[in-house]
């Protein structure tokens, strides 16, 4: 959406949609948010700038002529694209009284500002499409914020109690599209004894109670033991990630009853020793242990990787970032794994 916003810079977008396709991608996750700020989407609570959200209208318009769908974020936890704080900074700007960041999931003014932008996505008429987003079949789901982390309470409950409340309000606005929390999958209080798959702390979300609630459709999980796990060598962070499938997974499938879908994960180039291939079996690990589970079990929807880019778009680079057209072992190894997942899908029969 930010790079769309440039008319001269759109064409990367659609490359990257182009791109994608091509490995035999299906499910793109991207931002419906840019908070603070005349160049961001929502510039203040309610006040939007109609020049990015017309390049949403085309990112959304491009992922339809590719083949592609697309799970949109609605809010983001951390400072990047305003998120979280700005929402809070917002509401102390116009004199209410907060403590810190973790009000915005109890404050009524916060709350208030954070409905107000899921109404104001969800009903947004398309101008290229001219279909309302809450109508489009091009989105597959919302999700209600990325990473939701809370430092005043590790328990999970505060977290629990927004979405109890979050959730039930996008489908009152929304109820053709599937909805997520946008987790980790850290272990909360809920059930002490699956915090042993935790990598060594809690961030406040609770991956067994946040995801029971009714109107969340399917739950997700992200994993950088790269980050989680530093200083650990390979073999220790593909065992975290092994049994932290396997546990979501088993929760996912006897307790929660609901689909699971790795939402994000990848191998940093700033990580020591890296190169090309190393990156390249990290996920071809990463996408056999997927392929194998979604087998056995049939609950394991899929994974994708964060992030794809196109040529120039350098300031997004995070490390993570993957250029199909300058990896082509990369590019193989997603279409490999794009192949065998269609052909599973066929295979047991899901429909969409």
């Amino acid at each position: 959406m930010n790079v769309a916003s440039n008319p001269n810079e759109r064409y990367k977008v659609s490359n990257v949609f182009r791109e994608a396709s091509a490995a035999g991608l299906t499910i793109c996750r991207t931002w419906a948010f840019s908070d603070g700020g005349n160049q961001s989407l929502q510039i203040s609570p309610g006040i939007y700038n109609e020049n990015v959200f017309q390049a949403l209208d085309f990112v959304i318009g491009e992922a339809k002529k590719n083949g592609v769908r697309l799970i949109l974020s609605l809010v983001n936890n951390y400072k990047d694209f305003g998120g979280r704080p700005q929402y809070v900074e917002w509401a102390n700007s116009s004199g209410v009284q907060v403590n810190n960041d973790d009000d915005f999931y109890t404050n009524p003014v916060i709350k208030g500002y954070y409905k107000n932008h899921v109404k104001s996505v969800l009903t947004r008429i398309n101008t290229i499409t001219k279909i309302a987003y809450k109508d489009e079949p091009t989105i597959m789901a919302w999700e209600l914020i990325n990473e939701p982390r809370c430092q005043v309470d590790y328990s999970g409950k505060t977290i629990n109690a927004w979405v109890e409340e979050m959730a039930p309000y996008v489908k009152s606005i929304d109820k053709k599209h599937l909805l997520e929390v946008g987790l980790e999958g850290f272990y909360g209080d809920s059930i002490p004894d699956r915090k042993q798959y935790n990598p060594g702390f809690q961030v406040g979300s609770d991956f067994i109670s946040n995801n029971l609630v009714n109107e969340i459709d399917f739950a997700t999980i992200h994993a950088y033991p790269d980050n989680w796990l530093t200083g650990q060598n390979d073999t220790v962070q593909m065992a975290f990630m092994q049994r932290w499938m396997t546990s979501h997974l088993e929760d996912s499938r006897t307790i929660l009853k609901k689909p699971l879908v790795f939402t994000e994960f990848g191998k940093s180039k700033n990580d020591p020793g890296y190169d090309i291939s190393s990156r390249d079996s990290f996920m071809n690990s990463v996408y056999s242990s997927i392929y194998g589970l979604a087998q056995n079990g049939g609950t394991f929807a899929g994974g994708l990787v964060w992030q794809l880019l196109d040529e120039g778009m350098d300031s997004y680079n995070d490390g993570y970032e993957i250029v199909l057209t300058q990896s082509s072992s990369t590019s193989n190894v997603i279409s490999q794994q794009s192949s065998k997942m269609i052909a599973l899908e066929h295979n047991l029969g899901i429909k969409h």
